[in-house]
């Protein structure tokens, strides 16, 4: 072997090597990227890097020396194209997270927690006819619900601290409050009416679920205050959320396309959706990707963000008492305002009961609390909460 083919193997098997060596950091790299929260751009960033590297070695191993400085200049225009897409991604997430969002993760719940003694929760004028001091009924809920369940503990239970996760008052989102009832760990629950989904886990654990309505609610629609549009009639929600309206000009609006929210699968207002599309099909949410946790990457539905062309939905009670933002606007469904009057007539359409729901618990207090939530007192505090009763 000449001394020329000689020098030509050891560079081939030293570039096979450090091409290695740097796809192989570039791997672990682009993992740890995508389990910081960076899968949806800088994970392929880190990717490219690395095969921009692997290139550049292999050009400046077997490319004559007279041509090396044209391969710097390649290599500087790549790094400033990467730094500038950089600067670009990183505006563009600014002005992203700067946008208001409603979400059940971003309210407070500290202050409405039983005995918190800031205000938050309705009390009633005179003592309650119903108290108790030995098995409490384990309570959880929907987050909307909270403020009610923790006013009616607080006329009920005994003063003491309750935790908002781990206690006989706590508080969860929809579906994990359907999980704890079910698996036994909440003995009533107040939330929407359950989904197909979690009617059947009931019965797979051999559950009944009992509800018993409590009050009425208004399931609302919602927009950026800045969107002309006022009100939206039942069928063109319906066509928007199928995917048959795209675009604000067809419902009355700017020229701009309609990013519809959607929230996730058997939450309440996800169920309330459903419910809403009368068998139509739901066309596809918009997502985004979130960290799982467990090293992968999971899409979930996203949470409504106050785009100019944004529609979100919501309760009544959640969007104006406890996310008060000020930046949307309720719309009128089929010309008619979501407010206490309507729902408590009829008149606003996509009212709804929402309830105290059981699962056959052995706790012998879970009927008698239930009874009193539908007397004179317990509806007084549905109403002092700001919420429709069932019952004058």
């Amino acid at each position: 072997m000449s001394r020329q083919s000689g020098e030509l193997v050891v560079k081939i098997v030293l570039c096979v090597f450090l091409s290695g060596v740097i796809l192989f950091f570039g791997f672990f790299a682009g993992l740890f990227v995508s389990l910081s929260g960076g899968a949806m751009f800088y994970t392929p960033l880190v990717l490219a890097a690395s095969a921009v590297m692997v290139v550049f070695l292999a050009f400046f191993m077997f490319l004559p020396e007279r041509h090396r400085r044209k391969l710097y200049v390649l290599l500087f225009s790549v790094v400033v194209l990467g730094g500038l897409t950089t600067v670009v991604y990183e505006l563009r997430e600014a002005y992203h997270n700067s946008i208001p969002v409603v979400s059940d993760h971003e309210v407070n719940m500290e202050p409405y927690r039983p005995f918190a003694d800031t205000g938050k929760l309705a009390v009633l004028p005179e003592p309650s006819k119903l108290t108790m001091t030995k098995d409490l009924p384990r309570l959880d809920g929907a987050t909307a619900l909270y403020p009610l369940y923790a006013a009616f503990a607080q006329a009920v239970y005994p003063r003491q601290e309750y935790d908002l996760y781990q206690s006989e008052v706590m508080v969860n989102t929809t579906p994990e409050a359907y999980k704890n009832l079910i698996e036994g760990r909440a003995d009533i629950i107040f939330a929407a009416a359950p989904s197909e989904g979690q009617k059947a886990a009931a019965r797979k654990q051999g559950k009944e679920l009992k509800l018993t309505p409590i009050g009425r609610e208004a399931f609302v629609f919602f927009v950026n205050a800045s969107n002309p549009v006022t009100g939206l009639t039942t069928e063109q929600i319906r066509g928007i959320y199928s995917g048959e309206i795209t675009r604000w000009n067809d419902v009355g609006g700017g020229d701009a396309r309609i990013r519809a929210f959607q929230r996730p699968k058997d939450s309440g207002s996800q169920t309330m959706l459903v419910r809403v599309m009368d068998g139509r099909e739901l066309a596809e949410p918009l997502k985004e990707d979130v960290a799982s946790g467990m090293g992968g990457i999971i899409s979930r539905t996203a949470d409504y963000r106050n785009y100019k062309n944004a529609l979100g939905y919501s309760f009544l009670f959640y969007a104006t008492e406890m996310v008060k933002n000020g930046n949307i606007r309720l719309l009128d469904i089929d010309g008619v305002k979501p407010d206490r009057t309507t729902i408590a007539s009829g008149k606003y359409p996509f009212a709804a009961e929402f309830y105290a729901v059981t699962a056959g618990s052995d706790n012998p207090n879970v009927e008698q609390l239930i009874e009193w939530i539908l007397s004179p007192q317990g509806q007084y505090i549905v109403e002092q909460t700001g919420y429709t009763p069932v019952s004058p």
